[in-house]
């Protein structure tokens, strides 16, 4: 036993000293920093952020410079009403025209107000899109971090296990020194010591392999050592009924709702198309001519000039029209999507609540059975040492107590999951 309880220690004390220690805070800050994901739905944001802007909705004046200048070469032939007659071969001839227009726009049916309001609602759906990702993330870092907890508890179940095979052991050596024990027995019981340090082998490396799926999780590099200490703490205060209540705030269902107001104003975008568009023009504009033949040699223009641009669809094969059905279409296809949505979330959110009021109940059970199997353990070694119990009595009470503390860390480990996809369903994800 004193043997066992040094090995314990120094194995402790190597995990402790040799790694870093990681919390479940550090462990989803990491993640949602590191996430090539939320650096995705991140640009994305501020691609939408960029693109929410009047300019782009094409509500903003337009200024335009632009020239043209011509160097050529003719023959002209002319005859002027006066009788004259120019006629020249090779006549050099050159002009220039520059101009700066500007162009603003007074009314589009509504069509520049519609589009700047649905590029607010493309940015903030990003942005829930943003939120959901960071859910998922730290929902999965959160799901394995708990495993992994869970998994070290088997270990330290088959560490109280392996001290009660080596006090068994210690028994029957003494016995068989005296003559009281056989050497069936003795071989019997280092074969279940020996048996019992190789699951822990494997139990070991389970759990330095769900480590490195965490590591892949908060995007490092897999080859680091962690060290993770914690223990599974269930919120047992949970309700049904502020569950549902939340769904509304969950960050796919409201972005699925900003999708249905998206295609709605496109639904008015395409509307606005059939409506008349006017526009403000100006500018300033020079232009000159110069020739070497011809009835005239030189001339320019120079000066600014104000208008109005109007333009009127009167028929273009019904293109207006069908778009106009399609976006509507759309818009109901969308309402779909998130009835739908809500639809699969509510049942996931009554189905994962039933699986954790179970096991809240169950786990009361099995804390019971998790102590009574600790005490027939200890009962059991007693009545050994007296030989009032066998070798296999004590094997038998060994996987009572491996088989109720197993039970106890995983009823754990499906309330924690359950607590965590109620958590995530109504966007109230702590950590």
């Amino acid at each position: 036993m004193k043997r066992v309880l040094i090995f314990f220690f120094l194995f402790a004390q190597t995990i402790c000293f040799s790694q870093k220690r990681l919390t479940l805070s550090d462990a989803v800050n990491i993640a949602l920093k590191n996430s090539p994901g939320i650096q995705i739905a991140k640009n994305n944001v501020s691609i939408n952020t960029l693109y929410n802007d009047y300019g782009i909705a094409g509500g903003l004046p337009s200024v335009i410079l632009s020239g043209t200048g011509k160097e050529q070469s003719t023959n002209v032939k002319q005859e002027l009403s006066t009788g004259q007659l120019i006629e020249r071969n090779g006549a050099n001839s050159n002009s220039a025209v520059t101009s700066v227009d500007a162009i603003m726009p007074i009314y589009s049916g509504g069509r520049i107000v519609d589009e700047k309001r649905r590029l607010e609602q493309v940015q903030q759906q990003s942005e829930q899109q943003l939120t959901s990702r960071g859910l998922v993330v730290a929902s999965n870092v959160m799901l394995k971090y708990y495993d992994i907890v869970r998994q070290q508890s088997y270990a330290k179940t088959l560490l109280q296990s392996i001290d009660v095979s080596q006090q068994k052991l210690n028994i029957v050596k003494a016995q068989r020194e005296v003559g009281l024990s056989n050497n069936a027995d003795l071989f019997q019981s280092q074969l279940d010591l020996n048996a019992q340090k190789q699951a822990l082998e494997s139990q070991l490396l389970i759990i330095d392999q769900g480590k490195t799926d965490l590591l892949a999780l908060l995007t490092l590099k897999t080859d680091s050592v962690i060290f993770i200490e914690d223990t599974i703490i269930i919120n047992k205060e949970l309700k049904l009924d502020s569950v549902l209540s939340n769904l509304y705030i969950n960050p796919d269902v409201i972005a699925a709702d900003k999708q249905i107001r998206i295609n709605e104003l496109l639904q008015s975008e395409m509307d606005a198309q059939r409506y008349p568009s006017v526009n403000a023009i100006g500018g300033y504009s020079y232009s000159r001519t110069q020739s070497t033949a011809g009835s005239t040699l030189f001339n320019q223009n120079l000066g600014p000039y104000v208008g109005l641009n109007f333009s009127f669809p009167i028929y273009n094969g019904s293109i207006y029209k069908k778009q106009y059905q399609v976006s509507s279409i759309n818009t109901n296809n969308a309402k779909l999507v998130k009835d739908t949505l809500v639809i699969g979330y509510t049942a996931l959110a009554v189905k994962t609540f039933q699986s954790y009021i179970s096991n809240l109940r169950q786990l009361e059970t099995q804390q019971k059975n998790y102590d009574l199997s600790i005490q027939l353990l200890d009962l059991v070694i007693k009545r050994f040492q007296v030989r009032q119990a066998t070798i296999i009595d004590v094997k038998e009470a060994q996987q009572t107590f491996e088989n109720a503390a197993n039970a106890l860390v995983n009823i754990s480990y499906a309330a924690k999951a359950s607590e965590i996809q109620l958590r995530k369903l109504a966007n109230r994800l702590v950590f």
